[in-house]
């Protein structure tokens, strides 16, 4: 009851402050999540039913300890949040569309009441997503569309744990969790990339400590190597970032069809590199892009950039702080207070001064 009366005050709110499109688009989003937490069942109830496979019971009894970890020492102070579990029909729970402008890496921004505006627009069904994705190919945008498999509602609601989370490797499903929860604590309205690179740093250093605790080498090597795929990729998406930058500040000098061309020959050198990478590590199966070749284009590189430009700037804070988390969740959210330019030069001095330690 308590989920549903939150729900009401927040549509009340969209129908009083947005037109019809936009109510369309909330009302979706409202029904979906509310689907959602209607399907969920306690996961207490879970682990007792003797119908529960022992692989689900073991997951959920993990996701359990998990949230205590979460809340001590993370201090991520999970309330109820993961407490109740769902059973999806599919691997993700929403599809979430970004849309970039052809010659640009600077994303399309949806806007919204209390949360500002996101470089991306979640959907809970695909063909909607697809409607509003073919609304930007035909003013010539790239877009992409990925499956996600969680979100936050950033506390307004006790989020529940789903088969999303439980299909994942233990290591994973832990790291999500501590993610999605680290949007509860700080939450900074029309920033995306400070948002996500944040709980990504958290998910990251919650991590390190979660699999130090439990004392597995070998998952923690795994971690490692995850990790360790992820920044070479960071660095191939940089240096191709940089060069479509360049080239996308030509735009007065150069044609359509030259810009076209050479935007898609960095792709492909990215595409050649990344390929490259993936053969020399062996293939590993949790590539971040999914198997080469990979359809790079200005969307999917600019959503990568969203969840990592300032992990290292984060994770340099949290060691600042001498890893007090909740001396290091004051900080980022004095951080998140100052006037842009201030904020983006801080994030900037703290990756610089970042050393791996992962």
């Amino acid at each position: 009851m308590k989920q549903l009366s939150k729900i009401c005050t927040v549509l009340l709110l969209i129908t009083l402050l947005s037109g019809c499109t936009t109510i369309s688009y909330y009302a979706q989003a409202i029904r979906g999540h509310l689907a959602l937490t209607m399907a969920g069942k306690p996961v207490d109830s879970f682990i007792a039913s003797e119908g529960t496979t022992s692989e689900l019971r073991d997951k959920l009894i993990l996701s359990r300890q998990a949230r205590h970890f979460a809340d001590n020492p993370l201090a991520l102070n999970p309330g109820d949040a993961f407490t109740d579990y769902v059973v999806l029909d599919h691997p993700w729970v929403v599809v979430n569309l970004v849309a970039v402008p052809e010659f640009s890496l600077q994303p399309h921004q949806w806007c919204y009441p209390v949360l500002g505006c996101q470089a991306y627009r979640g959907y809970f069904h695909l063909e909607d997503a697809q409607r509003e994705e073919q609304r930007f190919h035909t003013q010539g945008y790239d877009t992409f569309i990925g499956g996600v498999t969680a979100y936050s509602t950033l506390g307004w609601f006790d989020d529940p744990l789903h088969s999303g989370f439980t299909n994942l490797d233990d290591d994973r499903m832990v790291a999500l969790m501590f993610h999605e929860l680290a949007h509860r604590v700080v939450y900074m309205a029309g920033d995306t990339a400070f948002n996500e690179s944040f709980a990504t740093a958290v998910e990251l250093e919650g991590l390190k400590l979660w699999l130090a605790h439990q004392g597995d080498p070998s998952v923690f090597q795994q971690a490692l190597t995850r990790l360790e795929l992820r920044n070479s990729t960071h660095d191939l998406i940089e240096t191709a970032s940089t060069e479509l930058e360049q080239l996308y500040q030509q735009q007065s000098v150069l044609s359509e069809g030259s810009l076209r061309e050479r935007k898609q020959r960095i792709f492909g050198e990215l595409n050649a590199a990344y390929e490259g990478l993936l053969e020399n590590r062996g293939g590993h199966e949790k590539e971040p892009f999914g198997p080469a070749p990979v359809a790079f284009n200005n969307a999917r590189i600019a959503l990568f950039a969203q969840y990592n430009q300032h992990v290292p700037a984060f994770r340099q804070l949290l060691k600042q702080t001498g890893y007090d988390f909740p001396a290091f969740y004051e900080a980022v959210k004095a951080l998140s207070q100052q006037p842009e330019n201030q904020r983006q030069q801080a994030l900037q001095d703290l990756s610089e001064r970042f050393e791996k330690n992962f």
